[in-house]
This record gives structure tokens, sequence and C-alpha cells, in this order.
């Protein structure tokens, strides 16, 4: 009776002190002129900037441990190691190849995403930025616009970005999304993370493994469809994942993905010609099209899920179907 009575009093005494070790990270946020930084426990997670680029987009994310996720070019050119390619991969970012006939994922087609306005909130362990956006064509004629939520939290096991983004058309127009290969719902990852490709001399060596929920590695990924998707690798003696799941609410669920060995990561829902085609049947070039009658919209949600490990250890299938269950 002794011994239970001191093991009911230690689990007592010791309850707060586990309580906190696995409470939330206490969020804040800080509203810039050209953009809204967020902070969990005190330390970095990343910032959203609605200045000084053609589309918003978030930079840098770390890891809880603090360790850099994403690549720094275009945002910084001098990193040694990286690849320059792809300037238009900025970190982390939401566009389309073709959005009421107009290329938005390019930089050179003169096209560009204008931060109406933005908004942020921190509520214990969770922030939230709100963020309201006009997409301008090459003649300065509003395209569309769209209503932003990005969400931020820490949990047990990593941090979580949930991004929330309704498109609407204008009201004497229908939208179409067009069917091609280039967006949509994208991050740009670190070099030491990308999947085995072929570097240039100074390159830094990746060291990533791509994964989705059937099984398929690396480059036989691209173009499958599939709840989730993780790509993870190795730095600094620890493994780091950065998984994508797409939300069963989404058109088209699941998705297609358009995740490269080089480290281009996206979730493509418009791209079916692209990524559907072989040499023994084409599709038609507009098979992926999506159109929003003029004035309605559509809304799409994905998750971001940073955690440590593999696939496996991450328990990413399991997270997968939290966030499934609205968790």
């Amino acid at each position: 009776m002794k011994t239970r009575l001191l093991t009911l009093l230690a689990a007592a005494l010791l309850a707060p002190l586990v309580s906190a070790l696995h409470a939330a990270p206490e969020a804040k946020v800080t509203k810039f002129d050209d953009r809204v930084r967020v902070e969990l426990g005190g330390q970095l997670f990343t910032e959203y900037f609605v200045k000084g680029a053609l589309r918003p987009y978030c930079y840098p994310v770390l890891a809880a441990d603090g360790m850099q996720l994403n690549r720094d070019f275009p945002m910084k050119k001098d990193t040694a190691g990286e690849e320059n390619d792809h300037p238009h991969h900025r970190s982390l970012w939401f566009t389309h190849g073709s959005v009421g006939g107009f290329d938005f994922w390019d930089d050179k087609k003169n096209t560009k995403i204008v931060n109406d306005a933005v908004t942020a909130s921190a509520k214990g362990g969770v922030a939230t930025i709100q963020s309201a956006n006009s997409w301008i064509g090459p003649d300065g004629a509003v395209v569309c616009t769209d209503k932003t939520t990005i969400t931020l939290q820490g949990v047990p096991e990593g941090r979580i970005i949930d991004w929330e983004v309704t498109v609407k058309a204008q009201p004497d127009k229908p939208l179409v999304f067009g069917d091609t290969k280039e967006g949509s719902m994208a991050i740009r990852l670190a070099q030491w993370l990308t999947a085995p490709h072929k570097i240039k001399e100074g390159i830094t060596a990746p060291t990533g493994t791509i994964i989705n929920d059937s099984g398929t590695k690396n480059s036989e990924t691209w173009g499958k469809k599939s709840k989730w998707v993780d790509y993870y690798g190795v730095k600094e003696g620890k493994t780091y994942g950065v998984a994508m799941f797409d939300n069963p609410k989404n058109p088209r669920f699941p998705t297609w993905w358009h995740v490269r060995d080089y480290g281009l990561f996206a979730a493509n829902p418009f791209g079916q010609h692209d990524f559907e085609s072989t040499k023994e049947k084409k599709l038609p070039a507009n098979t992926g099209d999506l159109t929003v009658p003029a004035g309605g919209s559509v809304t799409f949600r994905w998750r971001f899920y940073f955690h440590m490990g593999d696939e496996k250890a991450g328990k990413v299938a399991e997270a997968f179907a939290a966030y499934a269950a609205g968790k």
C-alpha cells in the first residue's frame, strides 16, 4: 500500500512537468510593413512576406530546433552549396501557371499577386495570418482575388502550417485554372534535403528521400496521385522531414504531385494532362482544367507537417489520418 501511495504521489507531482513538456509552445506574431513574423516558444518559425516580390511567400521555414528546411535562393544569393535554378521557387508559396489564361508561376510573365490587406493574431499556441490578395494580369486588370488563412502551431511531433485559400472569380467572367504541371501549393527545400540527382561541383550533396502514401519513392512520385507525400533528409546527424497533406475536402482529392528530386515539392490539382499523358496515350491539353463560374469561388486546403525522422519515425500516416479527421 505504501509503495502504491508513493507511486501515486510521484505521478501527481510529475504531471504538471510532463504536461508542460508536451504543451504547445506559445505563439507570437509581430506585424511589420512588409511581413508578419511568427515565433513559437520564443523562436522564429517563419515570416510571411507581402511586399518585395511578385507574390506573397513564407521565408525562412525552421524546424523546432532551428534547422532551416527551405532554400535561401532567391531571397539570398550567396549561400554556399545551393543550386540557383528556378528563381521563381520562392521558399513556400501558392500560385499556378495558368489562371484566367495567364501564367502566375513564372516570374517573367508580367503577372503578380498583390497583397491588399493582412492581419495576424496569436492565441495560446496558435498563430493565424489572414491575407487578402489580387491577382493582376499583364494588362494591369484584376484576374481574380483570394482570401488566404495561414494557421501555424507547434505540436509534440514538430510544427505545422495549415494553408487555406479561397480564390474568387470576377463577377463578369468565369475563371479557369488551366491544365499545367507548373503549380501550385509549393515549397522549395534546402539543398541538403533534396533527393539524389545530378549536381555540379561545389553543390551540397543530397541526402533526401521522397516517399508517398503508397510507398513509391523519389522521382517515381512525380505526377502520381497521393493523399500525402513526405520528403526527408539528414543534416548534422539528424533526420528532418517535411510532409504535405492534401485535404479530403479539396476538389480532385487525392491530388497529383509536382515533386522533384532537386527540391521542388508541390501539390497540383490542375495538371492532369501533364501528369497522366503517356507516349501511348496523350490526353487533351485541357483535360485538367477547373472552371470557377463568374462570381463563384473555390477553396483549397493543405497542411505542411515538419517532423523529425523518416515517414515512419515521424508517424506521417498517423498525422495525415488526424488531419483528415479534422484535428
